[in-house]
């Protein structure tokens, strides 16, 4: 197990040192002068050039890169030119916040969708089946903004069950704190539940047919026996590997939700950042959001054999 455990954690580092040559260079092909941007339209030439000399931004770029990998290494991420605050401490205190919201997601719709899958895939072509099937599709095609936009509306600005503007962090007030963060879970659960509802049911439907199956049907045992003593344990393994691949993609994408409910996350730092041109933050936040889905896969692989007997750990 411990040599399980160290060959794909060795793997994971190729993966965030070509994502950290990645995000470098996509980050200075993107138009616009950092320096320029701060100092506003009527800067003069010489003030701009005093900036970026002072910032790094004149040297070449393998220099520039050569001296934040440096600083990467020994975990500085450096500054923002815009706040001035260090970009670790500030990426960090932000991903808290997004984390809370995408883990209780992603963790109410498992609980939900994947034994709900299972039942719809057992009763196939039921009503039940086409029922939930039919529920998935419609919240998979719903785009977060604009389910977000109507539990605003109706939550929010009609019913006024819950706050519509702001932020108030649960370690400040837990109560408050918890009714700032209900719409942004239920918009995100609500989206996921449909995607692992239909990844749930069409694994169960594809052990639902195999020989020990029906051999356990044979013995006589019964139909919820066989379902989650025999089937389910069986057909996890691929929604468990789209479990990590949906928080990882959520981390990435919660830009757009945090927009919606003016949530000071993540995403909406990395937003912000693009805007102001603000190299360090950027580069934290990619790296940041990158190092926490290799992490999160990881940790999905090396749970595997525990839900698949069929993968062996060398």
């Amino acid at each position: 197990m411990l040599r399980f455990i160290i060959t794909r954690t060795a793997m994971a580092i190729p993966t965030l040192l070509i994502v950290a040559v990645t995000v470098f260079i996509l980050i200075r092909m993107v138009p616009g002068d950092p320096a320029a941007l701060m100092l506003g339209d009527n800067a003069d030439a010489e003030s701009v050039a005093r900036l970026q000399a002072r910032l790094g931004l004149d040297q070449p770029l393998p220099v520039q890169f050569a001296v934040w990998f440096r600083h990467l290494l020994t975990g500085d991420l450096g500054q923002s030119i815009t706040t001035g605050q260090e970009v670790l401490p500030l990426v960090w205190k932000r991903f808290l916040v997004s984390a809370q919201i995408v883990v209780v997601a992603v963790f109410l719709a498992c609980l939900i969708a994947v034994p709900a899958g299972a039942i719809a895939a057992w009763r196939q072509n039921g009503r039940l089946d086409v029922s939930l099937v039919s529920l998935a599709t419609l919240l998979m095609s719903i785009p977060t903004f604009w389910l977000g936009l109507l539990l605003l509306l109706f939550l929010g600005l009609k019913q006024q069950w819950l706050p519509v503007v702001g932020y108030v962090s649960i370690a400040d007030d837990p109560w408050r704190g918890i009714l700032y963060l209900v719409m942004p879970i239920l918009t995100m659960f609500l989206h996921e539940l449909g995607v692992l509802l239909r990844m749930a049911r069409a694994s169960t439907l594809e052990v639902k047919n195999l020989e020990y199956i029906s051999h356990a049907r044979a013995k006589g045992l019964a139909e919820s026996t066989v379902l989650w003593r025999h089937a389910f344990k069986n057909s996890f393994g691929p929604t468990w590997t789209l479990i990590g691949l949906v928080l990882g993609n959520l981390l990435g994408g919660i830009a757009v939700v945090e927009t919606v409910f003016t949530i000071p996350g993540i995403g909406r730092l990395l937003v912000d950042a693009i805007f102001g041109r603000d190299y360090p933050v950027i580069q934290g936040c990619m790296l940041m959001i990158a190092a926490i889905y290799v992490v999160v896969n990881l940790v999905v692989d090396l749970c595997y054999p525990l839900f698949d007997p069929r993968v062996a750990v060398e």
